[in-house]
Order: C-alpha cells, then structure tokens, then sequence
C-alpha cells in the first residue's frame, strides 16, 4: 500500500517542522521510527481537518445572527438541523444528546473523503488506521451509552436475551450478539476505507494514463460516494445507539414493549 502513496507537499513540509521534536520524543519513549516521515500521509491530513474544523467553528461562531444570519450560518444550521431529525426519529426525544458526537464524525468523514478530490492532498479515510479510529470511537461510545441507559446488568442480558427470544437458546444467543457486534468494527471501518481507497487508487491509475481529462468523471463519482459514504457511517452509528440505549419496558406482566424511537433496531 505504501508503493501507491504518492508525495505530497504539505507532508513532507509538517515533517520537516514538526519532525525532529516528534522523533525525538518518540525515541525517548523507546519507540524507533522507519523511513523519512515520522509523521504519516494520513495523519496530517487529519490534522488538517481538525485544525480547518475548528478554525471555521471558530469563523461562524464569532458572526452568529438571530436577526441576519450569513450564507454559512443556514447551510451549517440546514445541517445540524439534519442530523438532529435523524436522531430524533431513530432514538426518539433523547437523540439530540448525542448530536456531537454524530455530527462530529459525520463531519470529519466528509471532509476527509473529498480531500481526495483535491490536488495536493489525499483522503484520510483512504487509511485503514483512520478508519478503524472512527470505528472504534462509535463502538465504544454506543456500548457506554448502553451501560449508562439500561445498567450493566440489564445492558449485558439483553445479549443473551433479545425481546421474545426464548430462554433456553440465552447461552447460543449471547455468543451470537458478541460475535455480531465484534463485527461492527470490521464492517464500519472496512467499508469506508474499501470504497474510499478504491477510489483513489482509481484516480490516480486514469491520472498517470491521461492527466486533467481521464479521471473527471470518477471524480465526480467522487463526490457523490463520498458524501453517501460519510450518511452511511452516521446512519449505522445512530442504529447501533438506538439499539443499545432503548430501554424495554414491561407488559401486562410479560413481553416487551417496542424501544423508544421510531424505528427498531437493525444491525448491518
């Protein structure tokens, strides 16, 4: 993978300013770098969108206006607006708690999708490392909301006991649901990064053979999957809370009323 990353500008310009320091804090950690980049392709382009993210935070909050709002204040409002019906519907009345998070991540992957787009630079989300982050920080999240919902007894019987399961197949079931949302990890990380690398990996072979006209059209398929990809991610992850965080109830002695939220859980 790293005989198709090509050179960039703006790495090797990070690397010589922050470089040496990093390396020698590194080494002072008894951790020994290979090759001339200490820092990699897709961590400056995360640090990238981290810093251009909170410069435009920054931008928008400093002119916010009830009165008169700007262009950008309605787009990002149109947005969040968004997001927040997604939460909504799917979790129900408490889903906008989780809007940081969900808006955050849905964000960054945007962002780090079309970088890739963009000459000079390249999608950090084409990185497994990157997206196995995003990934993890969902798994964990969703799994710490569920414990902080329902308690970590009720949080762990509901793997063992789904609503109308019945009780003999509780030991087959909770190896199931284990096993299942291990795999989440694999399906939310590989699948960005499968669609995001293939991509680029795409461009780049039309733009050695014909620069500028060649890969046109695939980068403006580009553009489409990277925002579908980025809708994907959010959708799965407000799924997995909604799944976690639903708190059943009892009726008429027996049974399970339906989880808080429109819709029930699905895994994928």
């Amino acid at each position: 993978m790293e005989k198709l990353e090509h050179p960039l500008w703006i790495v090797d310009f990070v690397n010589a300013i922050l470089g040496p320091p990093v390396r020698s804090i590194g080494e002072a950690m008894g951790y020994h770098f290979t090759g001339h980049q200490v820092i990699p392709n897709y961590l400056v382009m995360v640090l990238l969108i981290v810093a251009g993210l909170t410069v435009l935070s920054l931008i928008v909050r400093s002119r916010l206006s009830v009165e008169n709002p700007g262009k950008l204040q309605i787009v990002l409002e149109d947005g969040v607006g968004a997001v927040r019906g997604l939460l909504e519907e799917w979790i129900g009345p408490k889903g906008p708690q989780f809007l940081p998070l969900i808006a955050t991540l849905g964000a960054f992957i945007l962002v780090g999708n079309y970088m890739g787009l963009v000459p000079g630079l390249m999608a950090p989300t084409s990185s497994i490392n990157v997206t196995l982050g995003c990934a993890l920080t969902t798994w964990v999240f969703y799994h710490y909301q569920g414990v902080r919902a329902q308690g970590i007894v009720a949080y762990i019987k509901h793997f063992a006991m789904p609503p109308g399961s019945p009780v003999f197949i509780a030991p087959l079931m909770f190896i199931i649901e284990i096993i299942s949302h291990l795999s989440r990890v694999m399906s939310l990380s590989l699948r960005l990064f499968g669609n995001i690398f293939g991509e680029e990996l795409v461009i780049l072979i039309l733009f050695s053979i014909i620069p500028w006209l060649v890969p046109l059209p695939m980068m403006f398929l580009g553009l489409v999957t990277g925002g579908l990809q980025a809708f994907i991610f959010m959708l799965l992850s407000v799924i997995y809370l909604q799944g976690a965080v639903a708190v059943e109830h009892e009726d008429d002695g027996h049974g399970h009323d339906a989880p808080h939220g429109t819709h029930a859980p699905a895994a994928a």
